[in-house]
């Protein structure tokens, strides 16, 4: 049964549409990455799916009871306001230390729990933002381009814990990226956004389609150069992941954002 099923949405926030006769599937376990130009609708999409917009027209259908983790690009907190961690992760509602021990290690920052919010570094934000949604155990983890403003090494780390996050939990994992780069490191499936679906499928098959070719450009001969790091033998194991098909490496020259 699929986590989420969108289909044939149309949704404006004025006389004109932003996203028009948009339909797609997410499956359990599975990373997929939105990608598309600036203004293409990817996180009026994302919001369309937590409940913050309706669609004027087609249906959007969750799997009962499904639990949502939301990871915004960035979080804004008055830095006089005295917040610890551990604090932070207790809004809105209450969690136990248990709980926010165990999210934060699974952001891969065990060790922040009583560092202040407003002391920490850009890539330990998006760690907490991180933490914070994973402790209501969700079932899929939407992601609103959650590295902008981070290095590419600092993107590249994040997104290799998002990989381990989906191997430990096995939670789906909906993706905005700008970074298309990313989107061959760690996408099962790639869905191409332009106002509506241009294109979809595993990111060797999107990156040498027309429709792709035209919004980014050709580049390497359309393709994305592939490449490996050496972190990458030390987790041959997540590859083998039934839902990590696709899951090789890549670089492409052009980047783009919402």
């Amino acid at each position: 049964m699929s986590l989420i099923t969108v289909d044939r949405i149309t949704v404006g926030y004025g006389s004109a549409p932003i996203l028009r006769n948009v339909s797609l599937t997410i499956a359990p376990g599975e990373i997929v990455t939105i990608v598309g130009p600036n203004g293409s609708g990817k996180t009026t999409l994302l919001r369309a799916l937590i409940g913050a917009v309706r669609p004027k027209t087609g249906t959007i259908r969750q799997k009962p009871g499904l639990r949502i983790g939301y990871v915004p690009q960035k979080l804004h907190i008055d830095p006089t306001l005295p917040m610890t961690v551990e604090r932070f992760l207790n809004l809105p509602r209450h969690a136990s230390r248990a709980e926010c021990l165990r999210a934060l290690d699974r952001a891969g920052v065990p060790d922040l729990s009583g560092e202040q919010m407003s002391g920490l570094s850009g890539g330990q934000m998006q760690r907490v933002l991180l933490a914070r949604a994973l402790i209501s155990e969700p079932e899929i983890l939407l992601l609103d381009e959650a590295t902008q403003g981070l290095d590419q090494p600092g993107s590249a780390a994040f997104y290799q814990q998002i990989e381990e996050v989906r191997r430990q939990t096995g939670c789906a994992v909906l993706m905005i990226s700008h970074e298309l780069h990313v989107v061959m490191s760690a996408s099962d499936r790639v869905i191409c956004l332009n106002g509506h679906v241009c294109c979809e499928g595993t990111p060797e098959i999107v990156s040498a389609a027309p429709e792709y070719r035209a919004l980014f450009g050709t580049g390497t001969g359309g393709a994305l150069a592939l490449y490996r790091h050496e972190h990458d033998h030390a987790h041959d194991e997540t590859c083998s992941h039934p839902h990590a098909a696709g899951h090789s490496h890549a670089h492409h020259p052009t980047e783009a954002a919402e």
